[in-house]
């Protein structure tokens, strides 16, 4: 299976999780729960079809982490509303999926299906997945407090407790995300941190996300300052993700770059 067919998996995907999205505005939680799970289970047919036909986990790529993010925003969406029954995540999230969705669609990025030898470690599926997991929880941390600076009036505890339970989550992931890669790293190259520019770029998100949760365990009133605090995380996270890759000291150093080579 390859990307030829992916349009014909992710579009069903994508119509069963807007379905969820709708169905949890009408307040009906066992077709939310059916939709969205349905549509995660077809989509995570083709990621295992990619696995097989790669024969390697499809985790080398831009592209192919994409598709790990498309799958986790909804995986993220329908626990985040289980847990604390917001039920807007569900719409964000399958709005996030479709935008990656049609990234993939028209950029792909269709590579061999080797993997070279320091990406073989069995630690290295564990560190991406575990990732790109966490990077689904921490962006939709990332829409409320983008709302309270926009809003800026009648802000409740409510709405920064969203943005609180999702980064505790999502930086818990985070920080075993950075676990699994010292240990890939460890058995790839013999030394668990060694300042790569991703690697750097992990401490700063790391610690922009430690410094949130030490500002609100210190119950600042401030809601101001902690939304400005998330959204630099959020930026920082970003950078780590993709934007090493127009690093120059990134461009032929680096590992964790993707290219076409």
């Amino acid at each position: 299976m390859g990307w030829e067919s992916f349009i014909w998996f992710a579009m069903p995907a994508f119509v069963c999780w807007c379905l969820g999205a709708f169905f949890a505005w009408k307040n009906k939680e066992s077709l939310v729960y059916g939709f969205t799970i349905l549509g995660i289970a077809i989509f995570f047919y083709f990621i295992l079809g990619m696995w097989i036909s790669l024969e390697r986990p499809p985790l080398r790529t831009m592209g192919e982490t994409r598709l790990w993010y498309s799958f986790f925003m909804p995986v993220a969406g329908i626990i985040v509303y289980s847990r604390w029954r917001y039920k807007w995540i569900l719409s964000f999230s399958t709005l996030m999926a479709f935008v990656f969705i049609c990234v993939n669609l028209f950029k792909p990025e269709i590579h061999s299906k080797t993997l070279m030898p320091a990406l073989q470690s069995p630690w290295f599926a564990p560190h991406v997945i575990v990732y790109m997991f966490s990077y689904a929880l921490l962006g939709a941390a990332a829409v409320m407090p983008a709302f309270i600076l926009i809003r800026k009036d009648n802000i409740t505890s409510k709405e920064i407790n969203l943005t609180d339970n999702l980064v505790y989550v999502g930086t818990t992931f985070l920080t075993f995300g950075m676990l699994f890669g010292a240990l890939w790293a460890k058995e790839a190259w013999g030394h668990y941190w060694g300042w790569d520019p991703k690697e750097t770029w992990a401490a700063i998100t790391w610690l922009a996300y430690m410094l949130y949760i030490h500002y609100r365990k210190a119950e600042s009133k401030d809601i101001q300052t902690a939304a400005w605090i998330i959204i630099t995380a959020f930026i920082c996270l970003q950078m780590c993700w993709w934007g090493i890759n127009y690093l120059p000291s990134a461009k032929g150093n680096s590992i964790h770059t993707y290219n076409t080579k």
